[in-house]
């Protein structure tokens, strides 16, 4: 089931969302797919953890709960949104409207993907941007809830990069609405606890044995493996990082620099806009991992 779980979770929900849709279930069903989408995340990471301890809540389970109930919220209102946003936008009559619901699912995903990932790597390099994204970077575990932990303004910029462009192409609200719930599918996977075996899989798919080498906390080192779904646009990006001899723990994750970062939730969401910020050095790199950046690098 370790080799399993990747492709039966992606696949499986993704597929059954696309068959709902494509035969006249109403959007409506999509949460209730996404509830049970979670409750089988929860269940995989506790039956094959990749790190048993990233289980046990570190009081931010309150916190982690909050950040996904606002955020997928607000994923709701802007999929509500795109009817409105169509009389105002011009019909470019590009979309291929007679193309079937899963066909134009697989023509989104990857332009999206584009987007998302450019604005992802921009927040590692422009500081504005960082102060928001450093939010989703505080974690000190990693399970599959912390794929919806973001500062909603970071959330927000991550929507427009990927979606502006297909919003302008004439993309319907039925596409719309499963591309939300694939990149929701999406996260839970990359953020995953689950120690799944994912070999080859891994030069296509961003899922978690990829990500977690992305929120290594020692400076720069993190700066690898941006893509939310396929791994190729790190390596077009020449940022992709493929080291599986390396053990992520929860020393490993956090803002190395930023010990003190706050965790309540809406501290976080004021930590962004403070202008002063305690400086700390930063977090000196393991020599186990200095050794596997080098030999993988």
């Amino acid at each position: 089931m370790r080799n399993l779980f990747g492709p039966m979770f992606f696949f499986g929900f993704i597929g059954l969302a696309v068959f709902m849709i494509s035969h006249g279930a109403p959007l409506g069903w999509l949460p209730a797919l996404l509830v049970t989408a979670i409750v089988l995340a929860y269940a995989g990471e506790r039956r094959w953890p990749y790190q048993a301890n990233w289980n046990k809540s570190q009081k931010d389970s309150a916190r982690d709960y909050t950040h996904a109930a606002v955020n997928e919220t607000f994923n709701v209102l802007g999929v509500a949104a795109i009817p409105l946003l169509a009389m105002w936008l011009p019909d470019s009559g590009l979309w291929p409207n007679d193309w079937p619901l899963g066909f134009q699912l697989l023509l989104v995903v990857p332009l999206a993907d584009l987007g998302i990932t450019l604005v992802h790597y921009a927040s590692h390099r422009w500081p504005l941007l960082w102060r928001l994204h450093a939010v989703h970077h505080s974690v000190t575990r990693m399970y599959g809830l912390n794929g919806l932990m973001k500062h909603p303004l970071h959330q927000m910029l991550e929507a427009l990069g990927g979606t502006l462009p297909l919003l302008l192409l004439g993309m319907p609200v039925e596409v719309a609405a499963l591309l939300a719930f694939a990149i929701t599918i999406q996260l839970l996977l990359q953020h995953s606890n689950v120690d799944m075996r994912t070999g080859w899989l891994r030069h296509v798919f961003a899922w978690a044995p990829v990500h977690r080498l992305h929120h290594l906390k020692y400076g720069t080192a993190g700066d690898v493996n941006f893509a939310l779904f396929f791994s190729f646009w790190d390596r077009l990006l020449g940022t992709a990082l493929d080291s599986q001899r390396y053990t992520v723990t929860d020393n490993d994750l956090g803002i190395g620099n930023r010990p003190d970062y706050p965790v309540a939730y809406l501290a976080q969401l004021i930590e962004p806009f403070r202008r002063e910020h305690p400086a700390y050095p930063p977090a000196p790199v393991p020599p186990a991992l200095h050794e596997v950046l080098i030999k993988d690098s």
